[in-house]
Parts: C-alpha cells; sequence; structure tokens
C-alpha cells in the first residue's frame, strides 16, 4: 500500500507529535454549525479520518449524531478518552477509510484531514466511498489542503499532507456525482486549504 502505513501514523499520535490538531475548534467547522450549513437535521455525521476526535467533540455537544473513523489505534483511544472526559456521546470506529461502510447512509460527511493524508493511489477509490456513504443531497463538507511542492515539477508526489490541486478535485468528484458551488472559494488555515462544500448527486 503506497503513503504512510499504520505504524507511522501510531507513531506520532503515541508521541503526541500531531501539529495538524491544535486542539482548539476549527474555525470552519464553527462557521458551518454557525451559519446552518451543518445542523442536527444533516445527522448523521461522518468524520473519516477523526484523529484525537475534535471535531467529534464541537458536533457531539451541538447534538448532532456524528461517527468517527480512523484507522489509528492510539487516535481512537484519543478520541474515546476525550470523548468520555466530557461526558460526550459519538460513536469512534478503527476502520481503514477504503473499506468500511456504514449500516446506512448518512446526510453529511466532514472531509478535512482524511484525503491529504491518503497517497493520490488511493483516491478514487476514497472518492467513491465518500460518495456510496452519502444518501442523496448530502452534503461533503471539504477543506482540500493546498501545500504545492516544487518537486512535483519533476514527477515526484510528496507527502503527508498531499497537495489536494483545485483541478485533480474537480476531476475526482466529477460533476456527473457531484455538485460544485460556484468559485472563488474560501481559503482557510493561513492560506493552507480552500473550503468547498459539495452535494452528493443520485446515481
Amino acid at each position: 500500500m503506497p503513503g504512510p502505513d499504520i505504524t507511522f501514523w501510531q507513531d506520532r499520535y503515541l508521541n503526541r507529535q500531531t501539529p495538524w490538531d491544535s486542539g482548539a475548534d476549527d474555525p470552519e467547522v464553527l462557521a458551518w454549525l454557525n451559519d446552518g450549513t451543518l445542523s442536527a437535521s444533516d445527522g448523521p455525521v461522518l468524520v473519516p479520518g477523526c484523529g484525537s476526535g475534535r471535531d467529534l467533540l464541537l458536533l457531539a455537544a451541538r447534538g448532532i449524531t456524528v461517527t468517527g473513523i480512523d484507522y489509528t489505534p492510539a487516535a481512537v483511544s484519543i478520541a474515546r478518552e476525550r470523548l468520555a472526559d466530557a461526558g460526550l456521546k459519538a460513536h469512534v470506529e478503527q476502520a481503514d477509510v477504503l473499506s468500511w461502510s456504514p449500516p446506512a447512509p448518512v446526510g453529511a460527511i466532514i472531509e478535512r484531514t482524511c484525503l491529504c493524508a491518503l497517497h493520490p493511489d488511493h483516491w478514487v477509490r476514497y472518492a467513491q466511498q465518500l460518495h456510496a456513504w452519502l444518501r442523496p443531497g448530502g452534503k461533503l463538507l471539504a477543506q482540500f489542503e493546498q501545500v504545492p511542492r516544487a518537486e512535483a515539477a519533476d514527477g515526484f508526489v510528496a507527502g503527508p499532507p498531499y497537495h489536494c490541486d483545485i483541478n485533480a478535485m474537480r476531476a475526482l468528484f466529477s460533476s456527473d456525482r457531484w455538485a460544485w458551488p460556484k468559485p472563488p472559494y474560501p481559503r482557510g488555515g493561513e492560506g493552507g486549504h480552500l473550503t468547498v462544500v459539495l452535494t452528493a448527486h443520485a446515481t
């Protein structure tokens, strides 16, 4: 399997080397909640690559039914501990997003840190999974990481995080399956990602 393996991520969570998770609430997720883009009516919500669970805490605190998925045992343990310490309920499952399926289609998916952590060889399969998980009209609330690297000019694929070029994203999440809003797309994380909300078409 190309890209980082489970040991790579396990070591980072065990040693708390997770700079992508400051522990603070994500401002874009907060904005989605505050402007009604995401609400309890969208539940159940999935958070693939949920890591140590900060999005799970935020959604559960708003009364949203949410499931987090991560294939790293240490991340799952930390997320469960954080939820228990906060007295909040969310389901956290250790699973591989490339083969896992929910028991029933869901209303929304928050894609913030999973796609950019997967080697691009797996992107087509992952995009298929996301569409299969959503019911028609469901929302994919995405943050596409913008981390272009000089070595890409020579054909090298470097990461994680892997650069989610917007043209590649348009091809990956094609218009026959997804409704795209008109650009420009808001930038977040000090220019580190483009924020886009896609809607799943029935197929």
